[in-house]
């Protein structure tokens, strides 16, 4: 049915459409938005609801990030500084209209213009679909990563692909999830801007010529083009925009066969542009098939060779001169961040780009190569650290496979020839995994560390366990090619403006706003830590974030949740290794407890609400059971009179950025408890932090380092540390590990079908038996589970006491000034880049 609503049509119509897309007075903004309106228009003249309207504001704004997009392109054009290419498979954004008028600071001429059609902006906000180009943690972290390169004035642009369906929507019905596809698109985005002149050539499949020369061209196969959309990223309180390019996949019309067509043969005539809608139709889809592992290495390629021809063209563009001789030139203008591994292909591609096109030597090549790349590792996880089919990635990209050959022959020569000592371990250190015959395999990982001048973990624990671990043979190679970044995160959208009550509370009590930008300022807040106006403002705005949460549960369960009670929030992919199998069983054993206490007992236990949300990938069967898990536990215990004032449980449904925004600054107690040493880093559990939330955890990842900055007695520890977990899985092998009997309780309800008729047996048998596999509780949930729970009885303690409570709380924010991705850029642009901030004056 069209959309009509009256009285803002009316109010449109007062408002007199006129072009001012610079302009920060409302009036004129207001003009500018009906102007959009009417001259730009995506709907009927009639139509002005709040989506509308929505779309109409966001063209508006985006004139103004137009205006410093250009003036930044061509400053750096002009002054031709040294710039950073970010290449990332996700990119998780979020809703842009809150960000995009906070960082330009003209929120309160936004809000003032909207008033005069008859809406609230918060409710245009509200209108905004997030953007399906991430899933988890490492997409998050490149988009707060581009808000601080932005906000720095670094000359640094993103490059990721447009995925027309992302990942998929997550739906929860009786039979647990269910994905369907994204819909960000289905209109369009009013924030990318279409590039129709930047179109790049990427081939596919085909065969390697050898010239009369020697010289090898790759010819044959399919070649489709890659067509860039531009998002603008502005800066905080700055002039500058860069660009976050994302590629789309699209074939030309002399590719469909008019002939094919018109002899009804449809499929056919159109076979090269249905490939090409595939490349970026879904983020990660599923590679079990080996069309589907085809397609998960067409998209890492795709992105990794238009980036670079793209690169190419801008490295060409500013100095023409460079194209005859000066290629040497290129790692003093271009550094290349490989986000992970999934960008790898970057650097056969540049090597084949500099020998096959450009007609370098192999030498000259690799030394530009080596000179430009630098390589992320956001995992330890055997599965996550990439092997692709020598056969695949022989019949997909033959000449990537010969190059990838040939630096495999030359690494082994030189350890052969230089580190004696190192033979041995050469097998395990080559790029080429010939082990199986049948499946020889190409490590991804150990090509990036071959390859690139500079390898980083993303958290001290992280980074040490590459050192001492992972890459440790590599190490003794290269001492000084492996860093520590530990991760951040941008305060302007993970505090200033999700959490506007905090926000305003911090800046009153530091007398400043500057903290949004140099958020170290946050240390001044620990000397008002027993301030009792403090604790009494920052319970206010605590309160008013829970309301807004509740509301929101309600809106997306029907489930009515008390706002007094602890809000304790676990939200993050899921994931064996992250645990939320160890948080639905303690919430299990606390169920099993209040159902034996009498009402009197009850009366004494701290009321709390346990809130889990993430998406389980698609064909990760036990991640799915995790999840019909949670909800068939909350559909129990949320209708058992006997407990529900004491305890609820929840699955928050569809976990994106948006929903963040609220659960976050609504959390009171945030559980991140991985297995030690398998989480690269976290970076929720400093958004968590840093909106005065406090974390029980283990030592994993960032937690480390966040209990440090926070204090040890504002962090709820327990488990196994990380050098403890390799000893604990060899007792459990011996047969050493004795459960608690609480553990075994939790297990025994869930088998009883206290909570359905679901069989649970094949997720719980991962918790059995020593040895096998997926048995012998790899994930160690068994032996973290005693401490967990003693942990869990402090926080019930510590909560009763509200002066202690808000004391940690304000102690967390004032101990997150570390966690900002502003310090993080700026040691990889001092350490890794070697750039420096270029500011539009």
């Amino acid at each position: 049915m069209p959309e009509s609503n009256g009285a803002a049509c009316g109010a449109a119509e007062k408002v007199k459409p006129a072009a001012s897309p610079a302009s920060e007075e409302p009036a004129a903004i207001a003009g500018n938005i009906s102007f959009h309106a009417q001259y730009s228009p995506h709907f009927s003249p009639l139509a002005f609801g709040p989506e509308q309207a929505f779309y109409s504001t966001a063209e508006s704004v985006r004139d103004h990030l137009v205006q410093r997009w250009n003036e930044t392109y061509l400053h750096f054009h002009k002054t031709d500084p040294k710039q950073t290419y970010y290449l990332s498979m996700e990119y998780l954004q979020g809703r842009a209209l809150t960000n995009a008028v906070g960082n330009l600071g003209i929120t309160g001429a936004y809000a003032e213009a909207v008033k005069k059609f008859g809406y609230e902006l918060e409710a245009l906000v509200g209108q905004e679909k997030d953007a399906a180009l991430g899933n988890g943690g490492l997409g998050r972290l490149a988009s707060c990563f581009l808000d601080s390169m932005a906000t720095l004035n670094l000359p640094a642009w993103g490059y990721g692909l447009r995925y027309r369906y992302g990942l998929f929507k997550q739906c929860i019905t009786k039979e647990g999830q269910e994905e369907i596809a994204e819909d960000w698109l289905e209109k369009f985005s009013p924030w990318e801007i279409v590039r129709h002149d930047i179109v790049y050539p990427i081939r596919f499949f085909g065969h390697v010529e050898i010239l009369p020369d020697g010289s090898r061209k790759w010819v044959g196969g399919e070649v489709l083009n890659a067509l860039a959309y531009d998002v603008p990223i502005p800066g905080y309180k700055t002039k500058n925009a860069i660009s976050l390019r994302l590629w789309d996949a699209k074939a030309s019309a002399e590719d469909f066969n008019l002939f094919q067509f018109n002899d009804g043969q449809y499929e056919s005539a159109a076979q090269l542009h249905a490939r090409a809608q595939q490349i970026c139709a879904v983020l990660y889809p599923g590679d079990a098939t080996e069309e589907g592992k085809l397609l998960r290495l067409k998209q890492q390629y795709f992105l990794c060779s238009a980036s670079l021809q793209d690169i190419f063209f801008r490295f060409k563009e500013r100095k023409a001169d460079r194209v005859s001789g000066k290629w040497s030139e290129f790692p003093a203008k271009v550094a290349v961040q490989l986000n992970d591994t999934h960008p790898t292909l970057a650097i056969p591609e540049l090597m084949r780009l500099l020998m096959d096109v450009e007609g370098l030597g192999w030498d000259e090549a690799w030394d530009i190569t080596n000179k430009t790349i630098a390589y992320t590792n956001h995992t330890v996880l055997p599965e996550a650290l990439e092997k692709w089919s020598q056969i695949v990635m022989r019949k997909l990209l033959p000449r990537h496979m010969e190059i990838i050959e040939e630096i495999d022959k030359r690494f082994k020569e030189m350890v052969i020839s230089t580190w004696k000592e190192m033979e041995g371990k050469i097998d395990s250190m080559r790029i080429l995994d010939n082990s199986n015959p049948q499946k020889p395999v190409v490590r991804m990982a150990n090509l990036c560390v071959v390859s690139a001048h500079t390898v980083n973990g993303v958290a001290e624990l992280h980074s040490n366990i590459l050192k001492e671990e992972l890459f440790a043979d590599y190490l003794s190679i290269w001492p000084n090619k492996f860093q520590n970044k530990t991760n951040g995160i941008t305060p302007r959208r993970w505090l200033r403006f999700c959490n506007p009550e905090l926000s305003e509370i911090v800046t009153k009590w530091l007398k400043t706003d500057q903290w949004t930008s140099n958020l170290d300022l946050l240390t001044g807040l620990r000397k008002f830590a027993d301030d009792e106006k403090l604790h009494a403002e920052w319970a206010s705005a605590k309160l008013a974030s829970k309301k807004r949460l509740a509301k929101h549960v309600l809106d997306v369960t029907g489930v009515t949740i008390d706002p007094n009670s602890l809000f304790d929030i676990q939200i993050k992919r899921i994931h064996e290794y992250k645990r939320q199998l160890l948080n639905i069983l303690g919430a299990v054993y606390r169920y099993k407890k209040l159902k034996g206490m009498s009402a009197e007992e009850r009366q004494k236990v701290t009321p709390r609400t346990v809130m889990i949300g993430g998406k389980a990938f698609a064909t990760y069967t036990n991640a799915k059971r995790i999840v019909k898990l949670v909800n068939d536990v909350g559909a129990v215990v949320n209708n058992d009179p006997d407990v529900n004032k004491y305890l609820k449980v929840v699955f928050i449904p569809n976990y994106n950025v948006s929903v963040a925004e609220v659960l976050i600054p609504g959390s009171e107690l945030s559980q991140h408890i991985s297995t030690a040493g398998m989480e690269a880093s976290g970076t929720s559990n400093m958004k968590f932090s840093l909106n005065g939330c406090v974390i029980i955890g283990t030592l994993d990842g960032a937690n480390v380092e966040i209990r440090e900055e926070v204090g040890q007695e504002n962090f709820f520890f327990f488990g196994a540390k990380a050098d403890q977990v390799a000893g604990l899985r060899k007792d459990r092998e011996n047969g050493l590990f004795k459960p608690d009997p609480r553990f075994e309780e939790a297990k025994q309800l869930i088998r009883s079908g206290a909570f359905g008729t679901y069989d649970y047996a094949p997720l719980l048998d991962s918790l059995e038996g020593n040895s096998g596999f997926g048995r012998g509780d790899y994930f160690l949930v068994g032996y973290d589970f005693p401490s967990y729970i003693d942990a869990q009885a402090q926080v019930d303690e510590a909560y009763k006491d509200k002066k202690k409570w808000i004391k940690m709380s304000i102690l967390n924010t004032a101990g997150s000034g570390k966690f900002s991705s502003d310090r993080t850029i700026a040691q990889y642009a001092k350490e890794i880049w070697g750039i420096t901030a270029s500011p539009v004056s």
